[in-house]
């Protein structure tokens, strides 16, 4: 037979409320929860960093809707991405300092020298300093990093779009 200490439950009080679980138990769910979502963080990551593998340059270039979509332009802008949410948000630094484009429209763009190598390259490395970033922070941690211009707190945009494009 369980005991509640052993199940991950919510237990109601007297009036109805919520009550949080013992401590440890709750320490152990948040390290739980930050562990699942890095990992499904790092899922979306790979995901769209493959998905321009095995392609032709002409392939991964192929425009199949009327606007600067591509699969390597999608890649590039999400390594922008990267650099907004887990770079620009945390630190405050301007778009310039990140090195990343000066706007979602522009993260699009490819240039000659951009290669599905190139691309996949600059994505990985973002990555990981987004990694290194997160690291330190704790699931509610407050951040008072610098905010695209137009967007709300952090958590406002995320469910509905790209907090850079509000397209994605």
């Amino acid at each position: 037979m369980l005991s509640l200490s052993q199940c991950n439950v919510s237990l109601l009080n007297g009036y109805g409320a919520v009550m949080p679980p013992p401590e440890s138990d709750s320490t152990r769910w948040t390290a739980q929860l930050r562990g699942r979502l890095d990992e499904l963080i790092d899922e979306y990551r790979a995901s769209l960093h493959d998905c321009v593998d095995g392609l032709t340059e002409e392939e991964a270039r192929m425009r199949l809707v009327p606007s600067k979509t591509t699969l390597l332009g999608l890649v590039k802008h999400v390594t922008f991405v990267e650099g907004v949410w887990f770079d620009q948000a945390i630190s405050g630094r301007s778009y310039q300092e990140i090195g990343i484009a000066s706007t979602p429209d522009r993260s699009f763009t490819l240039t000659k020298s951009d290669t599905v190598a190139s691309i996949q390259e600059a994505h990985r490395h973002r990555c990981e300093a987004s990694r290194l970033a997160m690291t330190e922070l704790a699931l509610d941690a407050a951040v008072e990093g610098r905010r695209a211009p137009g967007l709300g707190p952090l958590s406002a945009g995320a469910p509905r779009a790209c907090p850079a494009c509000r397209a994605c």
